[in-house]
């Protein structure tokens, strides 16, 4: 699974913090940022800052909403934008000079740690939607068709969050590795062209992380 993070802080005499939890520390810095100005400068002419903001969103809105349909969509809106957002910005931050080659600040999704965090919280979502959208629904699917499908069901349940993070682990991971070698290889032109492919590469694994889950989603609030 790689080699152990190099702790470079520990606070409190037990919270070891990593490059990893810095880096993410930095992006949930940027993005409270970001939030922030939008809410602060929000016109009803917007300029060109607020148009893009209102694209990137409208963009979400749709995409989710192709899946889960408009009223499920902007019902779960805040939980998935937010994902959606985290898991672009901590891909990204990997084609920043220097990220993922110091010990000091790496991507956050190239750490199993973060990664398998967003999966626990994914699966305490899907929960937790299931039994507010119908309590009867949410035990009968585990029976469905058949009463002795339910330990594979639940197995199922616990499978899918983990594929998610260990999906979402191992494509980060292996770009910033394989990044990482060439530049200790052929230091001019092949980082360079590996961060080109990164752009499409990263944003694909937020649409896919962000997609699964509303597929996900979208079974266990599905109408009887």
């Amino acid at each position: 699974m790689g080699e152990k993070s190099e702790v470079i802080i520990e606070l409190f005499g037990f919270l070891d913090v990593t490059g990893e939890v810095i880096g993410m520390w930095i992006i949930l810095g940027i993005i409270t940022l970001i939030s922030l100005i939008v809410k602060l400068t929000l016109k009803e002419k917007p300029g060109k800052f607020q148009n893009i903001i209102e694209t990137g969103i409208e963009y979400l809105d749709n995409f989710f909403g192709d899946t889960l349909g408009k009223k499920k969509s902007r019902k779960h809106f805040t939980f998935l934008a937010s994902l959606f957002i985290f898991i672009i910005f901590s891909n990204y931050s990997g084609l920043f000079p220097g990220m993922g080659m110091t010990e000091y600040v790496k991507a956050p999704t190239a750490s199993l740690s973060v990664t398998l965090g967003l999966g626990v919280i994914t699966f305490v979502f899907l929960q937790v939607s299931g039994l507010r959208h119908s309590v009867k629904h949410y035990f009968k699917r585990f029976v469905s068709p058949m009463f002795f499908m339910l330990p594979l069901l639940l197995l199922d349940e616990i499978i899918k969050p983990a594929s998610l993070a260990l999906r979402l682990f191992g494509n980060i991971f292996g770009e910033e590795t394989v990044t990482e070698e060439l530049y200790h290889i052929l230091p001019i032109g092949a980082p360079a062209v590996m961060m080109i492919l990164s752009l499409l590469f990263c944003a694909l694994q937020a649409v896919v992380f962000t997609m699964l889950v509303s597929i996900y989603l979208d079974e266990v609030t599905e109408e009887e």
